[in-house]
């Protein structure tokens, strides 16, 4: 017999952000359905930052092993075991993994189900069986990964984020087509394991970045060893005796024809939210390939259904599904109309170097607010970057004439964390005088942020006019 069941909130997908709203409207009181069709902790945990950053880590430890010797220690090349790499990429997961299992969120009093759900009216679910009504819904279902329409791609085997974590070996040759983060990520990962690596792409790497900051990150890749092949227009794919050749050619496709063979492929080329298959149109919801339509509080055009994280289009970032948990949270069980801020949210791209970006670029700010202010502190002159041989990059912020943060990208050692001071700057509105005048313990990485915030005083400070107020004073004793 069918199974009926009324929540006070049901929510879809049990990744990053279904998992905070479900943790957070439990611990208020009220009841919660969850519906996961796979894993526990969804994309990020299971196939995306999680066993990435675990990979890079590993990467960069063997990486270490070979660069040594520019600190008077043996260098040699590092005996890189696949079974040891894969058993670390699955211990971390597994480390993790109890923060979201199923018994954790029913001890909870979370109901979890296991099953796909479907919509099958405005205000009702189906997971096989089981009918689920509630006052609010909640569609978390995040993204999957985009496949080109490449000729052969699905007649060949190939790796997506989704499944190269599970192999057993590493490739002897990876091509990856894509070169966003996560195919750059993965490119620098692997050829620091001993891979030879070859990325495809079909404009620039990395175009959602600036790209002064951009260069610092493709000359480190290409030092490491990374073929890096630009605007390459893939033509076909087949699959050979000894792996596969793909077929390219560069620009607009009018020229000769090349091969490239290699042993293994990865698409990179992008993510899709998951939309299919959810019965969005019994629902009365609005949606399309890039995603759920959503007014500034994450409603969908059912007003009592919301939609979060990567299915909601936007920024994909595991952050901004939390970031969005919170808002819905306000939204559903306080009734208080919060708003999605996302002028603030930042990205980490987690090479070596890595490369952080919040707020707006520099070409983005020329373009909002015509007349700015670049401030610029080259990692080399840090004298921290000095001690651990960490000088090949820089730190760009970008401000109004009057000194109002639009936005800072780093490309360095430890971006990810030097970034989070000017989070904080410029979702607080502070100016760039406030950071200017941080005191910063020395020898830091973060006085290139204190040095570039400072750079912005050092005409008008050292100036002419400055120097003859300083006389004048000099004359009273």
């Amino acid at each position: 017999m069918a199974d009926n069941i009324k929540a006070d909130i049901c929510i879809i997908g049990a990744g990053s952000g279904g998992l905070s709203v479900a943790a957070g409207a439990s611990q208020l009181g009220v009841s919660v359905v969850l519906i996961e069709k796979d894993k526990m902790g969804g994309d990020c945990l299971n196939y995306g930052c999680v066993p990435s950053k675990a990979m890079l880590a590993a990467g960069h430890a063997a990486e270490g092993v070979r660069q040594a010797g520019r600190f008077g220690a043996r260098a040699a090349e590092p005996n890189v075991d696949s079974a040891g790499v894969y058993g670390h990429i699955d211990a971390v997961i597994a480390a993790i993994e109890p923060n979201d299992s199923v018994e954790r969120f029913e001890g909870m009093g979370v109901k979890v189900i296991k099953g796909e759900a479907r919509f099958t009216g405005p205000a009702e679910v189906s997971v096989g069986e089981t009918m689920i009504s509630a006052r609010r819904f909640v569609i978390a279902t995040g993204s999957g990964a985009f496949l080109p329409p490449i000729p052969g791609l699905k007649d060949v085997d190939f790796f997506t984020n989704e499944t190269i974590f599970s192999a057993t070996t590493l490739p002897a040759h990876l091509i990856i087509v894509g070169g966003g983060p996560i195919g750059i990520e993965l490119a620098q990962a692997h050829r620091h394991l001993g891979c030879r690596v070859t990325v495809l792409e079909m404009f620039t790497v990395m175009p959602k970045d600036d790209p002064e900051l951009v260069d610092v990150v493709r000359r480190q890749l290409e030092a490491d060893g990374v073929t890096i092949i630009e605007h390459a227009n893939i033509k076909g794919i087949e699959k050979t005796k000894n792996g596969i050749d793909v077929k390219w050619t560069t620009g607009d496709g009018g020229g000769p024809d090349e091969i490239l063979s290699g042993s293994h492929i990865l698409v990179a080329a992008g993510r899709r939210p998951t939309v299919h298959g959810l019965g969005l149109d019994e629902a009365g919801i609005r949606y399309s390939d890039m995603g759920i339509g959503v007014d500034a509080r994450l409603r969908t055009s059912n007003k009592k259904i919301f939609a979060i994280g990567d299915v909601a289009g936007g920024l994909q970032f595991t952050h901004v599904a939390g970031y969005h948990a919170g808002v819905v949270i306000k939204n559903a069980l306080f009734r208080w109309p919060a708003k999605v801020d996302t002028g603030s949210v930042p990205w980490v791209t987690f090479t070596a170097p890595e490369l952080a970006q919040v707020g707006l670029t520099e070409a983005q700010a020329k373009d909002a607010h015509g007349d700015i202010r670049v401030l610029r502190w080259p990692y080399h002159e840090n004298d921290r970057a000095q001690a651990e041989k960490e000088t090949d990059g820089m730190i760009k912020a970008v401000v109004t004439a009057k000194g109002k943060i639009l936005g800072c990208g780093i490309a360095g050692a430890h971006a990810g964390e030097l970034i989070q001071t000017w989070v904080l700057a410029k979702s607080k509105n502070l100016k760039i005088g406030d950071m200017a005048q941080m005191i910063t313990p020395y020898p830091t990485f973060g006085e290139v942020s204190k040095r570039a915030a400072g750079s912005f005083y050092t005409a008008s400070l050292f100036s002419e006019r400055t120097r003859k107020i300083v006389r004048f004073l000099s004359r009273f004793g």
